[in-house]
């Protein structure tokens, strides 16, 4: 039985609550708010046996096999170092910190303490987008030419929510578009060419709307990424053979459809989830800590690392532009 810890009360915080709950030999044993009433209120929904008003508190549980971080992305950080210098390993949400440097830092304490350590990266841990790969790599839709993949969901604008609260790790490219940079590199690699970017910063400083584009020499993806509209959100990687076109939604669908040369539908691929998505990235922790591993084969920290200094690369592109 593995013991889990969330690390703040959020609906994020919800969902993977839920998810451990459901997966076998999985414990919500305990959970941590910056106010016991919250962290109260949540194990009594969630029934996580027990509760405390600290993450330090949390952190210093020896009962605890590992730590899922749920805080905003400012805190990731912090929050994870925490963690491990009180031993803890960890399943940290994307993304994973706000900088490069941050992220390879805390990569180099958990190789030290030879800890586990991890992004709730959920999409790639999905048996639908592992399928896509393995289509996409057995050539079924030829030499990939071009991705599309765009991610906007409209927020009601509030300057102090983290959306938009850039001392929060605000931002659509940290929030959202780490999915479309993750979702292409999954396919094309990080062999890029060229990176074109360009933004519409708002009155907080952050990044409201951008659009994002990588050229590899023999192919292309477009990425449009927001919080000032609402899109269905589909990823569309097109072959010399054929397309997959995923979504709508593409960051948790649990399906795709396949198309020839000629756009004419070949099959849909349906793998539904089995509680909410969120089981898939708990099953992969425990696996990983079953076998003693201390990064997932999934989303191996490298990966991690490398998203984050691309969209470090895209961030200083929306500064100087």
């Amino acid at each position: 039985m593995f013991k889990w810890g969330i690390m703040a009360t959020g609906w994020i915080a919800e969902r993977l609550a839920d998810a451990i709950n459901y997966v076998p030999d999985a414990e919500l044993t305990a959970v941590a708010s910056r106010g016991i009433e919250k962290a109260e209120a949540f194990g009594k929904r969630y029934g996580a046996k027990r509760c405390y008003g600290s993450y330090e508190e949390l952190a210093s549980d020896p009962d605890i096999d590992i730590i899922y971080i749920a805080t905003p992305t400012s805190m990731h950080y912090e929050n994870v170092k925490l963690c491990f210098e009180h031993g803890k390993n960890v399943l940290c949400e994307k993304s994973l910190t706000v900088t490069a440097p941050e992220t390879a830092e805390l990569i180099e304490i958990a190789r030290e303490k030879k800890l586990f350590f991890m992004e709730a990266m959920w999409m790639k841990c999905f048996p639908t987008y592992r399928k896509a790969v393995e289509l996409v790599k057995s050539g079924r839709i030829g030499e990939v030419k071009t991705i599309r993949v765009d991610i906007s969901k409209a927020q009601h604008y509030d300057p102090n929510n983290r959306f938009f609260n850039k001392a929060l790790g605000g931002g659509t490219l940290l929030d959202l578009g780490v999915y479309s940079v993750t979702f292409l590199t999954g396919f094309l690699g990080f062999d890029y060419k060229d990176l074109y970017a360009r933004a519409y910063i708002g009155e907080t400083g952050v990044d409201r709307d951008e659009i994002i584009c990588f050229d590899y020499g023999n192919a292309y993806t477009s990425s449009v990424v927001g919080f000032d509209i609402e899109d269905d959100n589909r990823a569309i990687i097109v072959g010399t053979k054929g397309r997959i076109d995923v979504g709508p939604d593409f960051w948790y669908a649990d399906s795709f459809k396949v198309y020839d040369e000629y756009g004419d539908f070949i099959e849909e691929v349906k793998i539904p989830h089995l509680c909410n998505g969120y089981e898939y990235e708990v099953m992969e922790a425990q696996e990983c800590l079953s076998e003693g591993l201390l990064e997932s084969k999934i989303i191996p920290l490298s990966n991690t690392l490398r998203i984050m200094e691309i969209m470090d690369e895209i961030t200083a592109k929306f500064i100087k532009n």
